[in-house]
Formats: structure tokens, C-alpha cells, sequence
């Protein structure tokens, strides 16, 4: 491992941040970053935040001060593709995955970090949005963690039946021509929507703090920016999701958290899989839209006392 930069101001995230780059077993360079728990506090294990699409290490600096003053050690990842991570494609503003779960190629290279640091054990694992998908397949797969917990995971993409079928029709057509790594219809913008939307009408946050947080941090941390998905992602994305919809859920302590004002990933989908989710809680969140850890404060403060008590109770 190489030492790789951290914004831990613009990050506002707890003392003592470090990052390294890892190269997976298929020769790509991710990034990862470090917040050890309070200093005079003593360790109780360390958290794997698995990001969503276009997100990157900074954004969850504050997530992991909280953490980090209950005892947790944070660590999180730019996966392939997006923040400081090499990007796939020649136009780097495009979020792209060649497969899916090449992602997974990514958690075990974090795994093998998280034992060459020695962070502290036991570990768990928090999945939100496309690190939902990531992490669900992850922890099916034997993912070391004593719990998981889910935000907003997607677990399906909140797509009308007509687009659903427009995009994989699509795909399906321009893939075996080459042509299936440009923009995906009405993606087509180069800056992350977090970056550029009016507060009004916004499907993230129902705080202007926090939107304001992130849209700051698009100007801070330019290198970070990732725009709309290729239509290869959303693909890969749907198959994907298809797939672990036909998986049983793991044997393993679970809390999902799903905002009712959701528009972004299937809220379908995530109560279908929490039904079936024989040691795991759906805990939905009145008014919550896309980012409950990002929320207004009650709604926050709700999530991540609830998962801070989660893992706790599974230490």
C-alpha cells in the first residue's frame, strides 16, 4: 500500500484521517481512507462504509466523527470508476462498470487492507445506495463483518416499467456494437447531481446544511466529480439487482434504513428484501429522502444512534 492524499478538512471528519492506494487483483488503483476511533477512546471495532455511485471518501467525514466518538474506526473506499479511484472510461465525468460484480474485486482488496492495518475488530458494514448492492452481495459471500447495515440500498433502481424496458433494449443493442459506454438516456450531464441541484425540489436531503455540505465539497475536491451513469452501468446495475433478488438473505444482523420520500432506489425492492430478511429491521424513516445519514438532524441523529446500537449489540 501506498500512502494517497485526504481532504480531512473539507472532509470535517474526526483526527487522525490517513489513505492509501490498493490495486485490486484485476490492476485497478482505488483509494481508501482511515478515521481511528476518539483518541482516548477505546476501540470497539472498526465500520466499512461502502459508498453509493459518485460518492467519495470526504463526503463521510462526518459520519465518521460520530462513529468515531462511540469508539468506531471508519474506514472508506472510492470504488472503480469514481472519486480519486482510476476512472474506466475516456471521458472520466461517466460513471461506468464494465461487470458489476468486478466491485467485489474492490472489497477484497479492502479486506486485506483493513488485516494489514490491524484496525481494530470486530468489523461491520454499512451499504448505501450502489454500496448497498455491493455490500449485500458481499456479505452473501462471507464478508468478515459481525453485522451490516443498509442505507437507502439499492436494491433495484426506481425506473417506470417503459424506461426500464428502453434501457435494457438499449443496452442490449448497442452493447455487442462498443457502443453502450456513453451516457445512458437522461444521464447526461457531467458533474454529480448532488453538485448541481437547487435545494428545491432535490431528491437527496430535506436539510440545506448538509446539501450545502456536499455542493461544497464538489468545489473543493474537484477531482472527485462524477456525472451521470453509461448506459453499460445501468445494465450491469439492473442484472445485478435481478440477481441477488433471486439470493436468500445471510444469516447475519441486519438494519436497513429507508427514507418514505425515496425516489432514487426501489422502495419495493427493500421492503421485499427485509420481509425475507429472517434476523433484520426495516426502519423507515417519515419524510427521508435519499440521504438519511445526511438528513435533517432528528432524522440523522435517529439513524446513526440506531446503528451505533446495532453494532454494539453484536460486538
Amino acid at each position: 500500500m501506498d500512502s494517497a492524499p485526504i481532504d480531512n478538512i473539507t472532509a470535517d471528519g474526526p483526527a487522525g484521517a490517513a489513505a492509501w492506494w490498493l490495486t485490486t487483483s484485476d490492476k485497478v488503483r482505488i483509494r481508501i481512507g482511515v478515521w481511528p476511533a476518539t483518541i482516548g477512546t477505546a476501540a470497539k471495532g472498526t465500520i466499512l462504509m461502502f459508498p453509493g455511485r459518485t460518492e467519495y471518501i470526504e463526503k463521510y467525514g462526518r459520519t465518521a466523527r460520530q462513529f468515531a466518538d462511540a469508539g468506531f474506526a471508519t474506514l472508506a473506499i472510492d470504488w472503480r470508476g469514481q472519486g480519486l479511484a482510476d476512472r474506466l472510461l475516456k471521458n472520466p465525468a461517466i460513471g461506468h462498470v464494465k461487470h458489476f460484480p468486478d466491485f467485489q474485486n474492490d472489497v477484497a482488496a479492502v479486506v486485506q487492507a483493513a488485516k494489514d492495518l490491524r484496525l481494530p475488530k470486530p468489523w461491520f458494514v454499512i451499504g448505501h445506495s450502489m454500496g448497498g448492492a455491493i455490500g449485500l452481495r458481499a456479505v452473501m459471500e462471507g464478508l468478515p463483518v459481525n453485522a451490516c447495515a443498509f442505507s437507502a440500498p439499492m436494491w433495484d433502481i426506481a425506473l417506470n416499467p417503459l424506461s426500464r424496458r428502453i434501457a435494457l433494449g438499449l443496452a442490449a443493442v448497442l452493447r455487442p456494437l462498443g457502443l453502450a459506454d456513453g451516457y445512458a438516456p437522461t444521464t447526461t450531464r457531467n458533474r454529480s447531481y448532488a453538485a448541481t441541484v437547487p435545494f428545491e425540489g432535490n431528491r437527496l436531503t430535506t436539510d440545506p446544511e448538509m446539501l450545502n455540505f456536499m455542493q461544497d465539497q464538489a468545489v473543493k475536491l474537484p477531482g472527485t466529480h462524477l456525472g451521470g451513469a453509461s448506459l453499460r452501468w445501468v445494465q450491469e446495475s439492473l442484472h445485478e439487482c435481478a440477481a441477488l433478488a433471486a439470493r436468500p438473505s445471510p444469516d447475519l444482523p441486519c438494519i436497513t434504513f429507508l427514507g418514505t420520500d425515496e425516489k432514487i432506489v426501489s422502495q419495493t425492492a427493500i421492503r421485499d428484501r427485509m420481509a425475507r430478511w429472517p434476523n433484520g429491521d426495516l426502519i423507515e424513516l417519515p419524510n427521508g429522502r435519499h440521504e438519511v445519514m445526511m438528513e435533517a438532524p432528528a432524522i440523522r441523529d435517529r439513524v446513526h444512534a440506531c446503528i451505533l446500537a446495532h453494532f454494539k449489540s453484536h460486538l
